[in-house]
């Protein structure tokens, strides 16, 4: 059995992948050794574990982290297969070291981390850190990456039982951020740890949407097939032309469907006006598309899915 050789641009794909896995994991390993560890805050996810173990005795954090997602790895490497393991494994591999590059940096003669804030900027912190690690993880996952952990778990999890990933790596996560009051004994800690586990959330979601936002346009024109030909050819993305009627002029008219990523907008535009600068545009933002240029489905069809689908097929047959 011979290998396909990759393409020319798959390999950019790839180098650009892990280019920005890179950048996000920078990111989010700065966050915890300048603001997290220093002030003593967690969050969820491995390296939360390995937050609350080095708090509580001072074994290194990225030890912890890369002990305990070596062990989820040669599970999921039998459960989830290659291609999700090699992404990860980079990105658990790069991780460990960049967490004990930043303290190393970061930290003092002893060894320990300076308040690079002042004393008494827990919320300071817990807003700086969590704005950065979101920001990184968005980073990450716009390119499919993964940084191991409750991802894995949940991964797992997801592949035998029904149960969402998200609700999965919630209840993993608020399980580690609650445990951290057994370490200090102190509930603002735990509070710390959720403020810190929503902000990171909300600039993920920020990120990862801000990157896939897409747009629709309705255009109305006399040159339409003009328009389509180059929108099709200059931006590579898909026209649909529908049949309509003017309802005041009862004329027949052409109305082009064209679904495309928000910074194409301008170009469309422009396209539009250097042809038929008297058309009219209707442009609106959409939630998610997926299809072949977009995003693919990730949902998965569970058996009652198939059954129900299965019994309507069979009625129409009948």
């Amino acid at each position: 059995m011979t290998l396909k050789k990759p393409t020319k641009l798959e390999v950019y794909h790839t180098i650009k992948d892990y280019f920005f896995i890179t950048i996000g994991l920078i990111s989010y390993a700065a966050a915890w050794a300048t603001f997290l560890l220093p002030y003593q805050i967690t969050t969820g996810g491995t390296t939360g574990i390995g937050a609350i173990i080095y708090y509580a005795t001072g074994f290194p954090i990225q030890s912890t982290y890369f002990i305990v997602n070596a062990v989820l790895m040669m599970f999921a490497f039998k459960l989830l297969g290659l291609k999700f393991c090699i992404k990860t494994s980079y990105s658990i591999l790069l991780l460990t070291f960049l967490l004990w590059y930043f303290q190393k940096i970061v930290n003092g003669p002893d060894g320990i981390p300076p308040l690079i804030l002042g004393e008494g900027q827990e919320f300071m912190a817990c807003i700086i850190g969590s704005v950065l690690c979101g920001f990184g993880l968005g980073i990450v996952f716009n390119v499919n990456g993964s940084t191991g952990g409750t991802d894995i778990i949940a991964a797992i999890v997801n592949k035998y039982r029904d149960i969402s990933l998200g609700r999965m790596i919630q209840l993993c996560d608020v399980i580690i951020i609650s445990s951290c009051y057994f370490v200090f004994h102190d509930l603002r800690r735990v509070i710390f740890g959720f403020v810190t586990l929503f902000i990171i959330g909300y600039v993920l979601d920020y990120v990862v949407n801000s990157a896939r936002q897409s747009v629709q346009f309705f255009i109305f024109s006399k040159e339409y097939d003009k328009i389509a030909d180059v929108i099709n050819k200059k931006t590579h993305r898909g026209v649909t032309v529908f049949d309509g009627t003017g309802w005041y002029s009862k004329h027949n008219v052409k109305v082009l469907f064209v679904l495309a990523s928000k910074r194409q907008s301008v170009e469309i535009f422009r396209l539009v006006k250097s042809i038929d600068s008297n058309a009219f545009i209707s442009q609106s933002a959409v939630i998610g598309v997926f299809g072949e240029g977009f995003d693919k489905l990730k949902v998965k069809v569970n058996k009652k899915d198939e059954k129900a689908i299965e019994e309507v097929l069979d009625s129409q047959k009948a």
